[in-house]
């Protein structure tokens, strides 16, 4: 594989650098921030882990903790129409402000060729903000937290794994939301790993 294959070796916005700039490798007064993964096209494995890699690998960012996968039935279409996702969730430190994290999101989506054409369509990779600290905000940019998360198993079970006495601000314990949705048609795939960073 060439550099210039890996689709995450790309540049960091410029924006992103600026709001950071050059930001204190030890993050300094690091917020706490939960991101969620899910790919049903390609190489599943493999596009979920070069998203992780490439959030470690910016600025401002570390990963702490990644969850176990699971497999689960796309949302909102017919079954059998798409292929099944892989999701994960990801625990990170930051020292970027929603927005900029936001930013790094989208551009990890877009490395991976992610199209927004059609609504619940399948999708090379999703990197969605589920939770930042404790704030709640109906920004129509980037509402926190994420406007679904509390309903959607496929979110709940892998972030209780990686933090079972985690909240959802404004509305509870992950694991008692968790308890409410139910883990139908969310099958955890221990036969699948990914990694944390080096």
């Amino acid at each position: 594989m060439t550099p210039n294959s890996d689709p995450t070796v790309q540049p960091v916005p410029a924006s992103v650098v600026h709001q950071v700039d050059a930001a204190d490798v030890t993050l300094h007064n690091p917020k706490r921030a939960v991101v969620a993964l899910g790919s049903n096209l390609g190489n599943r494995m493999e596009t979920l882990q070069g998203a992780i890699d490439a959030l470690e690998e910016t600025p401002g960012v570390r990963v702490k903790a990644v969850s176990p996968v699971y497999e689960t039935e796309p949302w909102g279409v017919e079954p059998g129409s798409q292929p099944s996702y892989l999701n994960a969730v990801v625990l990170l430190r930051t020292t970027l402000p929603p927005g900029s994290l936001l930013e790094r999101a989208h551009a990890i989506e877009e490395a991976y060729a992610r199209v927004r054409d059609e609504h619940w369509g399948p999708r090379t990779i999703d990197v969605d903000i589920v939770a930042y600290q404790d704030v709640v905000s109906d920004d129509p940019e980037l509402t926190l937290p994420h406007p679904r998360c509390h309903e959607r198993a496929f979110v709940l079970a892998p972030w209780h794994d990686v933090d079972p006495g985690a909240e959802v601000p404004g509305h509870g314990p992950v694991a008692d939301l968790l308890g409410a949705v139910g883990r139908e048609g969310v099958v955890r795939r221990g036969d699948l790993e990914l990694s944390l960073p080096e």
